[in-house]
């Protein structure tokens, strides 16, 4: 399977996670050296959900991300346009309902949801501004949204030792652990093309989000960007 390109074309990047699917969340705790369970427990908390809450948990994938908020008694959506993603998902986890979905284009009516959460998932989106206004639309007014993403590590020489991990040892480490090596090549190039955390502060404003905020993960590795509708 060929690899996305940075254009992003949504077919394109939907075949290349229904390739890494079987194997995502394990390559995922390789990569990262662990540290993606606790960013996901940080959006968790930033969420802070209460039971009967209506949360849309986007670019779900398996749904690693949806289990916490289900078991808290929160009524959590996972969504995501990877087919291979939910199979795997819904197979592990069988009491979610997992939910086929384009970020820009949402089946859910307005005001749907308390919550909206997109972790690692807001830069494989073809229009990011479109997907930022969808889920603005079906926030109820007062909800929240929380995305976690790769950004801009705020140390410089920290940056350049990242930076060479990102585009020579992720895809080599990758090799030996993913289902399909090939897709974290695109991975390593699209967090490296994607806007810093000011720049992602930003977009969420031009998309109508309000009291943007955001903190930095791991040195600014990760960002963590909180708005409400």
């Amino acid at each position: 399977m060929p690899r996305a390109e940075l254009d992003k074309q949504p077919a394109d990047v939907q075949r290349m996670f229904d390739a890494v699917a079987r194997r995502y969340d394990l390559t995922n705790d390789v990569l990262s050296l662990g540290q993606d369970r606790r960013w996901r427990r940080e959006v968790f908390d930033a969420v802070a959900p209460q039971r009967g809450d209506r949360v849309l948990d986007l670019a779900a994938g398996t749904g690693t991300s949806s289990t916490p908020f289900e078991e808290v008694g929160a009524l959590v959506v996972p969504c995501d346009f990877s087919l291979g993603m939910l199979r795997v998902g819904k197979q592990a986890r069988p009491t979610l309902p997992f939910t086929a979905g384009d970020a820009t284009r949402l089946p859910f009516a307005d005001d749907s949801f308390d919550a909206v959460t997109i972790s690692f998932g807001l830069r494989n989106v073809v229009d990011p501004a479109a997907g930022l206004a969808e889920m603005r639309r079906v926030t109820r007014p007062g909800g929240h949204l929380v995305v976690c993403e790769f950004s801009h590590p705020t140390f410089p020489p920290f940056r350049t030792v990242y930076l060479e991990y990102l585009m020579k040892a992720l895809p080599t480490i990758a090799r030996a652990v993913s289902s399909a090596p090939d897709a974290y090549v695109y991975l390593a190039e699209s967090i490296r093309a994607w806007p810093d955390q000011q720049g992602l502060a930003d977009q969420l404003a031009a998309a109508g989000w309000r009291d943007v905020e955001w903190r930095n993960l791991s040195g600014g590795i990760v960002a963590l960007h909180r708005a409400t509708a």
